[in-house]
């Protein structure tokens, strides 16, 4: 009985190497082709592509961000950005991991 609740708690990893080097390939052309512009497409499809390979406690995860609501915050960052010099800058990461975490849930099976 014991063996049986240990597995189901069991966190693990289970995206593939192959997948997600066509994931980064198909990203780059994105972003280069758009000038950028498609970045917060690469981003939530990279962060789709990670949450949905991911597994907490027997639970896996799934994003739910879409790149119309990034690009919306990625206009305000630059924004705030360009306005403070570029010290805003350094809460950019803090500022898009809130975004990811807040755009993350367990899945509903």
């Amino acid at each position: 009985m014991e063996n049986l609740v240990s597995a189901e708690k069991k966190s693990y990893f289970d995206g593939g190497v192959l997948s997600y080097l066509l994931l980064q390939i198909v990203n780059t052309f994105i972003i280069v082709f758009t000038f950028g512009i498609g970045t917060p497409w690469a981003i939530c499809r990279t962060y789709k592509w990670k949450e949905s390979h991911t597994v907490i406690n027997g639970k896996r995860l799934k994003f739910n961000g879409t790149a119309g609501s990034l690009f919306i915050h990625w206009i305000k960052w630059f924004l705030l950005t360009i306005i403070t010099f570029g010290i805003y800058s350094f809460w950019l990461h803090i500022a898009l991991e809130k975004w990811i975490v807040s755009n993350t849930e367990f899945q509903d099976y």
